[in-house]
């Protein structure tokens, strides 16, 4: 990520942008947001973070990007799980946890992706989903990340409407616990708690957001064109290096 601090004068300079992804082919919507200076000098990995509600398609489309880039997709349920089923100490700490429903303390969550973001970093790079979940995770991530050189450089934002949100989950409930209410709770609980990270990771690194309403292979396409674009300008691999920040708070309008 990057740390803001005075650039010389002679430093190259790029402008960074919040963008908002109009919804088809030849739709281009770019809204000004954070503008920013910085140096380069970080390796040319590329280090993406999805954000969205329960339903909005994080997994979905973090395997699409992965792909699309040679990347590695990191998703912190799947590897809590997993740390589960392999007994591995872990594993151990958290089960009872797990299954009394409590949250993960975030110092267990930080240790488990940390060598799994690292090995993603030296190899290409990585597109998280499921952590962080609020500000002060994000906040304690870019502490440690940051130091290692290995932090998010974009995030990427799946907006959905609540209703559309709904009918998702709904239809693949497995179980009582599935119900409404639940699914309505979950979707506050986000709102209250995860969406405060679009104006925290607008102010640190690129936000990218897409209307996630759309058929999967719209919403891949989107995401896609936009990073494509992010990363051709010069220097948008250096979130590690110094930065001055220029301007303030982002339109988080989405087409």
């Amino acid at each position: 990520m990057w740390k803001f601090t005075a650039v010389p004068q002679h430093t190259p300079q790029i402008e960074m942008r919040c963008w908002t992804i109009g919804g088809g082919p030849n739709e281009r919507g770019i809204r000004r947001g954070v503008q920013m200076t910085m140096q380069s000098a970080a390796p040319r990995s590329k280090r993406i973070l999805m954000v969205g509600a329960p339903g909005a398609g994080k997994g979905t489309q973090a395997d699409a990007i992965a792909k699309q880039f040679g990347i590695t997709h990191i998703a912190s349920g799947d590897l809590l799980r997993k740390h589960i089923a392999d007994g591995t100490t872990i594993g151990k700490s958290v089960e009872d946890i797990v299954n009394k429903g409590e949250l993960v303390p975030d110092a267990m969550i930080m240790d488990m992706l940390r060598k799994p973001v690292l090995a993603a970093s030296e190899t290409g790079g990585y597109v998280l989903d499921g952590f962080p979940r609020t500000v002060d995770q994000a906040e304690a991530a870019y502490r440690t990340a940051g130091s290692l050189g290995v932090g998010v450089q974009i995030a990427v934002h799946l907006e959905v409407p609540e209703e559309e949100l709904m009918r998702r989950m709904l239809a693949r409930a497995r179980g009582a616990d599935d119900t409404e209410d639940v699914v309505r709770h979950r979707i506050k609980v986000y709102e209250e708690k995860t969406r405060p990270l679009l104006e925290y990771y607008a102010s640190r690194e690129l936000l990218i957001q897409v209307n996630g309403a759309r058929p999967v292979s719209e919403v891949t396409w989107s995401i896609v064109v936009q990073l494509q674009r992010a990363f051709k300008r010069p220097n948008t691999h250096a979130a590690t290096a110094p930065a001055a920040r220029q301007a303030t708070a982002p339109d988080r309008a989405v087409a």
